[in-house]
């Protein structure tokens, strides 16, 4: 005989949304009716198992005095109780739904608090959660009043009559694992807690419940629409467009719409018998329309990002102003879209889009893309038994963002397969909003979604779909395509992303894309620096892989970023200098350009000799004008380029005057070709050879100095510390660049002297490197020549074999001893450049320190190359390049950083190493999308390059 008792803990289990919680309803940020912040210090325990204690410690009088405290909005294991777990696909526990194992960390919170003084006396009062992971529990002064599942989802329960004046007792169990947890397996870090707002709401007789703000907008009149239906009846009034009419009645006016562009929005308010709601109204219509996504009547290019919620302290518990600073980062990188991935935001980002101008994809609370590990069987979104929990999660979602101008479509999830669910939710959608689309990568054939929508999808395909020759269905063909995800920002990247937007802006049916994603998910750590996954002991984790966004976990730009916002300026600014004129192009796609101000430069090697104000007209989107420039100044000699920058020509609410948003370089007259140093005869005396300022190593043929500059270990290199997007992702089935070089050994080169050959004109050293085990090499001849005062050093490279992989790089390493600084180039900059990552490199002169021109990458790799370069200066030594090169200098070995798992890794030594590479090879985005494309290569091929050294005078 056997049987199984009834848990007190089954609701766990349960694929129910839970119970108790109210209808979702509108979100709105304030009212006149009283509320009670519940945030702040709560007491806390912790216990190994769902069910390790009862729940006596919900009564009023339970004595929690021994108990630690933790901050709500918070994570526990952020707090010092347990750790973060953090998985790209796997779930962290067995598979087997909707079971949850027994070792289920579980969290009880408690709250005392008294109500204000002025505190409504009638009974009806909301308590709200904004954010708990996963499932919780909910006690109010003993009455257990509901359990709830749908962690970046609000819950409401009516609490009111249990409400006293003092001495309330709040009480709250959160279990990390719930059946909720097979529903949100979204890339990230597994963090329990109530990690956004509590807040108890005053709900008066008569108050506001549930409202649908409608704001459309005719671009044909230029007219807007306005009509609010409201559950309790009320008056809606907008003071600027004279509007006083009743909830559920229409009226039309001329507006100003609202685009991402021009965040146009009124005030208004929603006037109840017992509530007045301030109201934000943005007028625009969202249509799909010519087999396109229009706004306003106009299609739009979504230059978009994906954001997790991320904070390198405080995890997904984010504050006003981390929000802010995000939304002001992305308008200030020309940035206009954001895809909320994979959940709802805190609701007050969605205020800051609203406000400052940004299109948002809002995105369910829904991935279950660890059943792809058993080829989707029993996929929630698949079983019936789910669906009302998927629903309730659209739901919530729809309810909560629907009065948000700035959401322009919803989006069912990520990676959850395909099923019955996913289709209930998309037929709830369209029938509760049809002034939204709605989107679903997984649905490849389109049967649920207004839009065709990919990730990871190559150049080539993407072209073929811009062109209509994809295939598909019949209504896929139709519809509009965007890239949800791409440009895998991991690490040092992404490339290729400019060729992207060349196709973006070719073909109307591709209608832009969404970087991966917005910041990195380190976590900021003692000894670490910043960690990822497999730092916090997990037993399943996929490292580095959290950190890849656009941002470093302190929110400072990474390159990727700076990279990101040259691709996709709204004004572009393009010339060859020898006309006298420049053309520019507005690609806004609603705004003009009234808010810019235009600069003209003109540089001679590098440095601006003159500049002045460039008149241009107020271009409509999509307008073009050729503006005359200025009569350049005379120049005798040099390299001269002019430079126009698209400027902010006052302050807005994101930017201040003078704040660059776009920028256009051309050159006018070609470099000043490096001189020959030929002449001088080497001479050999007391073991070493003295050619010119050159000194060498008689046996070796090894450089030692330059004048009073030592140098060391010059020789010819091609290992670079692997980027992330050299490694590939593990699943890729094409070349993983990084495993073939390590497999052919090219970290391990070996470097065999051939010859060493004085002639009359020359020191020639003949090398072979290449690597162990293999049969493969490079015939290398170092040739140095000198007329007394500089060296110069010819390269030549002789492929040997049969190489079937291109180089990670080509050029040569040498040691400075000392600190080395300052550092002065004149080429691209001011930031790090690769082949497929250069656009925002700026041709100019530039200074540095050494350890400023380090790339700050999570997991230490290649980084901090200029491109370009011309000349560079640096402890004491300058060298010429013919023709330019990539310049990198740093305080360890290539083998160094190669090595480190993170920053507090590398140590400083006392010798400086510096790379001037002839060529490098591209960085793509195969950490987790496509590799560098075929012009990006450096292929193994006879080359041929030379540095002119002299003592910096």
């Amino acid at each position: 005989m056997s049987f199984r008792t009834h848990s007190p803990v089954d609701y766990v289990e349960d694929v129910s949304p839970g119970s108790g919680a109210l209808p979702p309803r509108a979100r709105y940020a304030s009212s006149d009716a009283a509320s009670l912040s519940l945030n702040g210090s709560w007491r806390f325990r912790l216990s190994a198992t769902a069910d390790a204690e009862d729940d006596a410690f919900a009564e009023p009088g339970y004595d929690a005095g021994d108990w630690a405290e933790v901050s709500v909005p918070g994570h526990w294991v952020l707090q010092g109780h347990g750790s973060p777990i953090y998985t790209n696909h796997l779930y962290p526990f067995p598979v087997d739904p909707p079971r949850v194992p027994t070792e289920n960390p579980t969290g009880d919170h408690l709250r005392v608090f008294d109500l204000p003084s002025d505190w409504p006396s009638d009974s009806g009062a909301v308590l709200r959660f904004d954010g708990v992971e996963s499932c919780a529990r909910v006690w109010l002064n003993g009455t257990d009043i509901g359990e709830f599942k749908g962690s970046r989802l609000p819950h409401e329960f009516a609490v009111g009559h249990l409400l006293k004046p003092a001495g309330n007792v709040l009480a709250v169990r959160v279990h990390q694992w719930s059946a909720g947890s097979y529903l949100e397996d979204q890339d990230q870090w597994w963090l329990p807690g109530i990690f956004r707002d509590v807040t108890l709401l005053h709900r008066p007789a008569g108050g506001v419940l549930d409202f649908f703000v409608h704001a459309s907008y005719d671009h044909t009149t230029g007219e807007g629409t306005l009509k609010v239906d409201s559950d309790v009846d009320g008056r809606v009034t907008v003071p600027a467009l004279d509007i006083d009419v009743a909830t559920g009645e229409s009226v039309t006016v001329p507006v100003e719409p609202w685009t991402a562009e021009t965040p146009t929005l009124y005030d208004g308010v929603l006037a109840t018998e017992g509530e007045r709601v301030p109201l934000r109204i943005g007028f625009r219509t969202v249509v799909l329309e010519d087999g396109l996504i229009k706004v306003n009547g106009r299609p739009v290019l979504f230059k978009g990002v994906n954001r997790h919620e991320w904070h390198p302290e405080k995890g997904r518990a984010l504050d006003l102003e981390t929000m802010r600073e995000d939304v002001l980062l992305m308008k200030r990188h020309n940035i206009n879209a954001v895809r909320t991935s994979h959940y709802p935001p805190h609701p007050a980002f969605l205020d800051l889009c609203d406000e400052y101008g940004l299109w948002v994809v809002d995105e369910c609370d829904l991935e279950t893309h660890g059943f792809v590990e058993q080829a989707w069987r029993d996929n929630p979104v698949d079983d019936d038994r789910w669906t009302p929990a998927l629903l309730d999660r659209a739901a919530r979602m729809v309810e909560r963002d629907k009065n948000h101008p700035s959401v322009v479509i919803w989006s069912l999830g990520n990676e959850a397969g395909t099923g019955r669910g996913l289709t209930a939710m998309a037929e709830w959608i369209h029938g509760r909003d049809s002034s939204r689309l709605v989107h679903y990568e997984g649905d490849i054939n389109c049967r649920d979604t207004d839009v065709y929508s990919r990730m990871y999808a190559g150049h080539a395909e993407v072209e073929q779909i811009g062109r209509r020759l994809d295939g598909g269905t019949h209504k896929r063909r139709e519809l509009p395509f965007i890239l949800c995800e791409y440009g895998h920002a991991m690490g040092n990247g992404p490339g290729g992303i400019a060729d992207y937007q060349r196709l973006f802006e070719s073909y109307d049916r591709l209608q832009g894309g969404f970087i991966w994603e917005w910041i990195d998910h380190g976590i900021k750590h003692p000894e670490l620096g910043y960690a990822y996954g497999g730092d916090f002991g997990e037993e399943l984790h996929d490292g580095n892989f959290v950190c890849d966004g656009l941002l470093f976990p302190d929110r400072e730009p990474s390159p990727g970023l700076v990279e990101y916002k040259k691709v996709i300026e709204p004004v572009r600014i393009e010339g060859d200098g020898d006309g006298g004129s420049v053309r520019i192009r507005n690609a806004h796609d609603f705004a003009d350009l009234s808010a810019l101000a235009f600069e003209w430069s003109f540089q001679v090697d590098g440095e601006t000799v003159e500049s002045g104000s460039l008149s241009v007209p107020v271009l409509a989107a999509g307008e073009s004008a050729e503006v005359k420039l200025p009569e350049p100044p005379e120049v005798r000699r040099g390299e001269t380029h002019w430079t126009v920058r698209a400027v902010l020509a006052s302050d807005t609410a994101w930017g201040a005057k003078g704040h660059q948003v776009a920028w256009g370089q051309f050159p006018v007259t070609g470099r000043v070709p490096v001189p020959a140093a030929a002449g001088t005869a080497p001479v050999l005396a007391d073991g070493r050879i003295t050619l010119g300022p050159g000194t060498f190593d008689a046996r070796t043929g090894a450089l030692t100095a330059v004048g009073g500059v030592d140098v060391t270990g010059l020789r010819l290199d091609v290992w670079r510390a692997t980027t992330d997007n050299d490694d590939g992702a593990e699943w890729q089935t094409d070349l993983r660049y990084g495993f073939m070089w390590r497999k052919l050994g090219l970290h391990r080169m070996r470097h065999r002297l051939d010859a060493v050959e004085l002639g009359d004109g020359a020191l020639t050293v003949q090398t072979r490197v290449a690597p162990a085990a293999w049969e493969v090499g490079l015939a290398t001849v170092y040739r140095w020549s000198s007329d007394g005062e500089r060296l110069r050093l010819a390269v030549s490279v002789t492929p040997e074999g049969d190489w079937t992989v291109p180089l990670p790089r080509l050029g040569i390493r040498f040691g400075l001893s000392g600190a080395a600084d300052p550092v002065t180039w004149f080429g691209g900059g001011p930031g790090e450049a690769y082949p497929d990552t250069r656009s925002a490199s700026r041709l100019g002169r530039w200074e540095s320190t050494v350890d400023a021109l380090q790339t700050p990458y999570v997991r230490p790799q290649e980084n901090g190359a200029r491109a370009d370069v011309r000349w560079a200066e640096i402890g004491g030594l300058r060298v010429e390049g013919d023709p330019e090169f990539f310049f990198t200098a740093r305080r360890w070995t290539t083998e160094q950083l190669d090595a480190a798992r993170h920053r507090t890794d590398l140590t400083p030594g006392d010798t400086v190493w510096v790379n001037l590479d002839h060529g490098q090879h591209g960085i793509g985005s195969q950490s987790c999308g496509p590799g560098p494309l075929p012009q990006y290569f450096l292929r193994a091929e006879p080359a041929e390059f030379s540095f002119l050294f002299s003592e910096v005078s």
